[in-house]
């Protein structure tokens, strides 16, 4: 069969086009909107789209970069998942920012020398327990580790006699476990809490030293808590020579830490302190306030209001249950 070609050649001369165009229907003599119809006006709609995905694809940056969505930075860290926090210590006796607070009783007393540096490792001191309190929400699993390079005497006895007080320490009933959300357990390995004492600088260098005084800290990337040996063998002004009850204050203050509890101040002028205020540095809200408040927002936000409290080492002084 045969007929017309489907399509015109490449390269046709004028004559035949001329020809060709006089043989169209008058019809479709209405310029290049009857030969291309719709197809007219889709053409600038798809180059426009094109040229805006050329545009964001240039403005776009590297892969994996976060971008911001709707114009807001934040939104660009929800849309690229959860931000990785730092592993920065949790210092549960320093500001949040340098300050040059004078206190007069966040002073370490004068007393006994003790080790300033330690080897920086530190063993495990043997031992486990039964669990002790009723534990209806958690049992905290504790180790109990020390600083190699620290003496016998330094500790009180050596480890078994600064084992023994944290443990004992532990299990009081004026402790924390007369919370009946609390329970405690020593364990050889794996704990949730590593209860460790440490020479000064070691706890300066775990810790930090934001502070110009001596203090101890709570470390949340790995469970640890750090009580500062300079404190252990000369307690804190506070405490007026009353080294074993500031001992007894120190694990109960840095493991209160571990069981989630912040820092608190003085509620009551003449009152027994909060285990939970930082009576290393005193008992007075006053002078506590001025490591903490320096910046608006702190998490610890003990005011200036002129109370002054009386030393206390433990969390339920009286003994008794909660609502008793």
């Amino acid at each position: 069969m045969s007929g017309e070609p489907l399509a015109a050649a490449w390269k046709p001369d004028a004559q035949t086009a001329e020809e060709s165009y006089r043989r169209i229907p008058p019809v479709q003599k209405r310029g290049i909107l009857a030969v291309y119809g719709w197809r007219l006006y889709a053409l600038p709609v798809l180059l426009v789209i094109t040229a805006l995905v050329v545009w964001d694809t240039t403005k776009a940056g590297p892969p994996g970069e976060a971008q911001a969505v709707n114009g807001d930075p934040r939104q660009a860290a929800a849309f690229n998942g959860p931000e990785v926090p730092t592993d920065t210590p949790d210092a549960t006796e320093r500001p949040v920012t340098p300050i040059d607070a004078k206190i007069p009783t966040a002073d370490l007393p004068p007393g006994r020398d003790f080790t300033q540096a330690g080897a920086g490792t530190f063993r495990v001191v043997p031992g486990s327990g039964p669990k002790v309190g009723q534990g209806t929400q958690k049992t905290y699993t504790y180790t109990i580790e020390v600083e190699n390079g620290i003496s016998a005497a330094e500790m009180g006895g050596g480890d078994d006699a600064f084992a023994g007080l944290v443990d004992s320490t532990l299990a009081e009933p004026r402790g924390w476990t007369s919370d009946p959300r609390i329970a405690v357990q020593r364990v050889a390995d794996k704990p949730l809490v590593r209860i460790t004492l440490a020479t000064p600088e070691t706890t300066h260098r775990l810790c930090g030293r934001t502070i110009p005084y001596e203090s101890s800290c709570r470390l949340s990337r790995d469970g640890r808590v750090v009580i500062n040996l300079s404190r252990w063998v000369r307690g804190a002004l506070a405490f007026n020579g009353d080294i074993g009850s500031y001992r007894i204050y120190a694990i109960n203050h840095e493991v209160g830490h571990a069981f989630g509890r912040g820092h608190e101040g003085c509620a009551q002028n003449e009152a027994l302190a909060p285990v939970m205020m930082q009576q290393t540095f005193g008992v007075a809200n006053d002078y506590v306030a001025l490591l903490n408040d320096a910046v608006p927002g702190s998490p610890d936000p003990v005011k200036k209001d002129g109370k002054v409290c009386k030393t206390n080492p433990w969390p339920n002084p009286q003994g008794k249950a909660p609502g008793t």
